[in-house]
């Protein structure tokens, strides 16, 4: 039985958000038959984070696959899977690891409604674990969801929080089509929090308000959301207010959440770790271009990582947008 959010009361129990989303995927485990895993060392090993613990164990080997060292063979096979029937929920172990796959995402998974005419569908789940700031060696750290954002057929989904992730991966699997579901590393273990023990969904497509205020809107996801909101406590501080908006899913983006912020604000810093050229920032600074410009009382400004690959770990703090950075954009454009 699948509550929703506003009931009262549910019983929860204090999860890091890597097992907010190991208890997701043994609430579909339980619920639906056609919910299989695949991925490398996610069985008996319970996967490089251990997001999958317990579930060969508890479910077997022909649910939770082992699978070889082949992300294209992983994701190719889950398209057949999907196609007759089975909802398959694909871990690549880290998101730089996804590009031998790309081939199979963009000509198969995010085109198989249209090619086929609406007769087929593919409802699988692709979870990338991405992003800087646990120093992981080179290809470990990417931040690419502009590769996929780009592509239309595939939505792609990012949470912040350990209560967000369990609630979007259980609506990532119950989607008929599929869902690239990115889960920033450095979030995996940072924060507890209460998180229903029973099964619940967020809404994929609707972004959430962090915080409240009039001066500036501050849009960021994933693991720059606790950035953007230490930075607006930060920017309180000097008597700047600022509205913290989580999009939580980068395609659709929540347009509607976007507009209404920055027509109140009148401002926008946008914070992404990814690469500022190409990346998706860019689209959102387009949607208050197209939306609110007439609101607007200064340029809208990025806060992003630098246009280079991610560097190893002596680097990696100076790569990753900070709070004293995004303070620092958040007075100039205020002060604009």
């Amino acid at each position: 039985m699948v509550h929703t959010q506003t009931q009262t009361a549910p019983a929860t129990r204090q999860m890091t958000m890597v097992q907010a989303i190991n208890d997701a995927l043994k609430s579909k485990l339980d619920q639906d038959e056609a919910v299989i895993l695949l991925g490398e060392d996610i069985g008996k090993n319970g996967g490089v984070f251990r997001a999958t613990e317990g579930l060969y164990d508890a479910y077997g080997s022909t649910r939770v696959v082992d699978t070889p060292l082949s992300e294209s063979g992983i994701v190719g096979t889950s398209v057949g899977l999907a196609v007759n029937g089975f909802k398959p929920v694909v871990e690549m172990q880290f998101m730089g690891f996804i590009y031998p796959a790309y081939d199979q995402i963009m000509t198969h998974v995010s085109r198989m409604r249209m090619k086929s005419m609406g007769r087929f569908t593919v409802p699988m789940v692709i979870r990338a674990p991405y992003g800087a700031g646990i120093r992981a060696p080179e290809v470990h750290s990417d931040s690419a969801e502009a590769l996929f954002t780009h592509m239309p057929g595939i939505k792609v989904v990012c949470p912040a929080t350990p209560h967000q992730a369990k609630g979007l991966l259980m609506a990532a699997i119950d989607d008929p089509d599929p869902v690239l579901f990115m889960e920033p590393m450095r979030s995996y273990r940072s924060e507890r929090e209460a998180v229903p023990t029973t099964p619940y969904t967020c809404e994929i497509g609707k972004g959430r308000q962090v915080a409240e205020g009039d001066d500036i809107s501050l849009i960021a996801w994933g693991a720059m959301v606790p950035v953007a909101k230490q930075a607006a406590d930060a920017a309180a501080e000097k008597g700047i207010s600022c509205d913290v908006i989580d999009v939580q899913t980068l395609y659709p983006l929540d347009r509607d959440l976007i507009r209404d912020s920055v027509q109140k604000t009148g401002r926008a810093v946008i914070v992404h770790e990814a690469q500022g050229t190409g990346g998706l920032g860019n689209d959102i600074l387009s949607i208050i271009n197209d939306e609110a410009f007439l609101y607007l009382r200064a340029p809208v400004q990025r806060v992003t990582g630098f246009d280079v690959p991610v560097p190893f770990f002596a680097l990696e703090e100076h790569y990753l947008p900070n709070v004293p950075r995004v303070l620092k954009q958040i007075e100039q454009t205020v002060n604009f």
